[in-house]
């Protein structure tokens, strides 16, 4: 199967792409739109470990935000992914949980979001956004018209 993203060497381009958007720290709606297997090579705190890198979008009125975390698979880090499960619906508090990493993809959930620093490889100071906290999945945290809308702290939409 040819896949349709793929670019030839001689292709047009036309997308400019989109610009960062940068959320303020507080509580958005997102979906899952990508899951990637990974390894983890090891750090000060965890070994070597298999990893789940997750992408999701958060729509907002300045555009589409995009953020990237991972989940490392190490039982010490499992209330993490247990978390991100029950936030999207797969698991009940308490109850035992084989991961179905195929139904990731399309999931909705509700986190916080919060801003984070750090410095890159260029020594250049970068601030992106992070998953600070999941909640578990409440269907109320979503309306019929608009899967993604952003709720203020009231729950009331915005826009």
């Amino acid at each position: 199967m040819e896949d349709k993203n793929m670019m030839d060497w001689n292709d047009t381009i036309e997308s400019d792409g989109q610009e960062f958007v940068l959320l303020e720290e507080g509580d958005y709606n997102f979906i899952v739109t990508n899951f990637e297997r990974g390894r983890f090579p090891g750090g000060q705190k965890v070994p070597a470990c298999n990893k789940a890198t997750i992408t999701v979008q958060v729509k907002t009125k300045e555009g589409v935000c995009v953020v990237r975390f991972d989940l490392l698979l190490y039982r010490t880090l499992e209330w993490r992914i247990a978390s991100f499960f029950r936030c999207i619906g797969q698991k009940k508090a308490g109850e035992k949980l084989v991961m179905d990493w195929n139904k990731v993809v399309g999931s909705k959930g509700r986190a916080h979001f919060k801003q984070r620093t750090y410095t890159n490889n260029s020594g250049e100071e970068k601030t992106i956004n992070d998953i600070d906290k999941f909640y578990d999945y409440n269907p109320d945290f979503f309306t019929a018209i608009d899967n993604l809308v952003v709720c203020d702290d009231d729950g009331d939409i915005p826009f």
